[in-house]
């Protein structure tokens, strides 16, 4: 239930749907849904020669020197910078680890570039700079190189990070959308929404009956024992802006085909749940920063779903829906009542900056 102590703004929980036509930058452009895509599409793409959707995953996969590589950037505005369950700078470790991961990568180094506004207390920046540190030697990655830079007060909101990480792709291992065929099976690996909530439970200063902790963790080891069943694996994606249902929507449309998930399978924790009721929020659309969605060929999944289990990342995996051959570009979920809906691709982000 809501601390009574405080009365929030409801009006700030969302993101309103912005016209599409609109000259300027509105909030949903960051939110990883419908407006993301527009905007990277419709002008950064062509700006920098790039012409396929499919292609725009969290990584790129390159050759250097006769060696595939993940090569990943992201940047980090998360509000309020401590959270429980982490902070910005977990987030800056994790979030990019997990972004080399999904390629199938084993991650190796991170650069990290840090933007701090003038007046912010050098206690935060120490204790920021300590977690950095703790979630890079907990992912067994190492920061190799950085930047620094101050801007005036008033011109940022204390601390934003931008990481860059490299990594291996073993021999075997191919990734992408493409791959999706009808049959695949689909994998969460655990629970989903506890980031989003934790995020606006401490933003928004709500209670909902028990404390609700960020999934916020590195999926590197999780992947590598998912690999070592079998490296056919179709697709991996990590369900962050826009949640669970933007990545079904992003590999359906990526792989023409259509997605069948059922609603009762989804792992949704009662804390979660009973927030979302309380504020109105579908737990596909909240956003997750330690699980991902995994495609994997029929006859692998059990294998798969059992080395998942024998990993503390995935102890808590299910199968939630497979691949069909109809509506192709579509996700679709099987009510616990029997019918189904449509699982749209947000358009914008419920909950802005949770990352």
């Amino acid at each position: 239930m809501a601390d009574t102590a405080a009365t929030p703004d409801m009006l700030s929980w969302t993101c309103p749907a912005p016209l599409r036509d609109r000259p300027r930058v509105v909030m949903g452009h960051g939110g990883g849904g419908a407006l993301s895509a527009e905007l990277v599409e419709q002008i950064f793409l062509p700006a920098l020669g790039g012409t396929a959707r499919a292609a725009l995953t969290d990584s790129a996969a390159v050759e250097l020197g006769g060696a595939r590589l993940a090569f990943s950037t992201d940047s980090f505005v998360v509000r309020p910078l401590f959270f429980p369950g982490g902070s910005i700078g977990d987030l800056a470790v994790n979030g990019t680890v997990n972004d080399l991961a999904m390629s199938g990568a084993r991650p190796a180094y991170l650069s990290c570039g840090v933007i701090l506004e003038e007046g912010v207390e050098l206690d935060t920046v120490v204790e920021v700079a300590a977690a950095i540190g703790a979630a890079a030697r907990t992912a067994g990655v190492r920061v190799v190189t950085g930047d620094t830079k101050v801007v005036e007060a008033g011109h940022g909101d204390g601390v934003y990070l931008n990481t860059a990480g490299i990594g291996l792709i073993p021999p075997g291992v191919d990734l992408r959308p493409e791959r999706v065929v009808p049959g695949d099976v689909v994998i969460v690996s655990g629970a989903i929404g506890l980031h989003g909530v934790a995020i606006l439970s401490e933003r928004e200063n709500l209670r909902f009956g028990t404390d609700i902790e960020s999934d916020c963790a590195a999926l590197g080891g999780l992947v590598e024992a998912m690999l070592a069943v079998t490296p056919d694996l179709h697709v991996l994606r990590d369900p962050t802006r826009g949640g669970l249902a933007a990545s079904l929507n992003e590999i359906a449309v990526g792989s023409g085909t259509g997605i069948v998930v059922r609603e009762r399978s989804v792992p949704v924790p009662p804390p979660v749940a009973s927030a979302c009721a309380m504020l109105g929020l579908d737990p596909m659309y909240v956003a997750n920063e330690g699980k991902l969605v995994a495609f994997v060929p029929r006859e692998h999944a059990e294998a798969v779903l059992a080395a998942m289990r024998g990993h503390e990342r995935g102890a808590e995996a299910v199968i939630i829906g497979e691949v069909v051959e109809e509506h192709p570009g579509m996700v679709v979920a099987r009510t616990a009542l029997g019918g189904t809906r449509v699982v749209d691709m947000p358009l914008g982000e419920q909950l802005p900056r949770i990352c």
